[in-house]
């Protein structure tokens, strides 16, 4: 039994993956993913520690590595993602705020929120409270001027529906910048929270009950038994401490550019590259990606 060693930077030199070899000590081959952005190392199962020793030695290195079996179920058959900073670059609700000028105070509990440090329900309550007022108009304009994907997303979503995963959003945001992100990106469904109206404007409250943590674990776990999949065959990627539950809980649960206690907790985590790494971490390669 082998296991594998996947190394992904932008570029990929063969310093960096001299010293992975050095740290494991024994490679038993290596094989290239994307020239000079990804590759392979396979190493025997018995040696404990290599992948740690590996990461240590790149520690300075602006590169993203990931070890797991060499074995079946690498490819994943469902996607769930998170969206704000993960799927898309920005965190909607803050952008909203800015269009009232209170992006710092709402910026600050945001932050708060990500990292485990506040009620996700209640904070997104306390949020939405300063939002009053706003227009549909207003929110139209926060998709069209601020929100822009993630890079790698459209691909990472495209390559694995082109091989039959199905792929979903879920988001503890908001309906009105979900349906476009999941259009834009092309999963096959999205789930968040809905913002109430009065007439034309934002009356400060959201639906209940509020979409968070525990949902997105329930609507991974409700996924993987509609496609009627095992656990391994599930992918779950995010930033925040909302998403902690559903990436630890995946097959493969990815920390993207996340929060200390998402980053220190989950099985994968990717600090450098775009979403396209999660490609990498499936064992596809560079030519296998579907861009459009």
């Amino acid at each position: 039994m082998t296991r594998i060693l996947t190394l992904i930077a932008n570029p990929l030199t063969d310093d960096h993956v001299r010293a992975a070899e050095d740290a494991i000590g024994h490679v038993l081959h290596i094989d290239w993913l994307g020239p000079n952005e990804a590759c392979d190392l396979h190493f025997a199962d018995d040696r404990p520690g290599a992948a740690l020793a590996a990461r240590d030695r790149l520690a300075t290195a602006p590169v993203d590595l990931f070890a797991q079996p060499d074995g079946a179920n690498r490819r994943k058959r469902l996607l769930i993602a998170d969206m704000d900073s993960t799927i898309i670059t920005v965190e909607c609700i803050d952008e909203m705020a800015d269009m009232l000028g209170l992006k710092p105070e709402v910026s600050a509990i945001t932050e708060r929120a990500m990292r485990g440090e506040l009620d996700f329900a209640e904070a997104l309550r306390a949020r939405a409270a300063m939002l009053a007022g706003l227009d549909q108009t207003t929110l139209d304009r926060v998709y069209d001027e601020r929100i822009r994907l993630t890079a790698g997303a459209r691909t990472l979503v495209q390559t694995m529906r082109a091989n039959g995963a199905y792929t979903a959003l879920v988001s503890g945001g908001f309906r009105t910048f979900t349906s476009k992100v999941r259009e834009a990106a092309g999963f096959n469904v999205d789930l968040a929270n809905r913002l109430l109206f009065d007439g034309e404007r934002l009356n400060g409250q959201v639906a209940e009950p509020i979409l968070g943590a525990d949902a997105k674990l329930a609507a991974l776990r409700q996924l993987t038994e509609e496609q009627d999949l095992d656990a391994s065959a599930t992918l779950a990627v995010g930033d925040g401490a909302n998403d902690l539950p559903m990436v630890k809980a995946a097959g493969l649960g990815v920390a993207f550019h996340a929060k200390p206690l998402v980053a220190e907790a989950a099985a994968a985590r990717i600090d450098h590259g775009n979403l396209t790494a999660l490609l990498y971490l499936q064992g596809y390669r560079r030519d296998e990606f579907v861009f459009d």
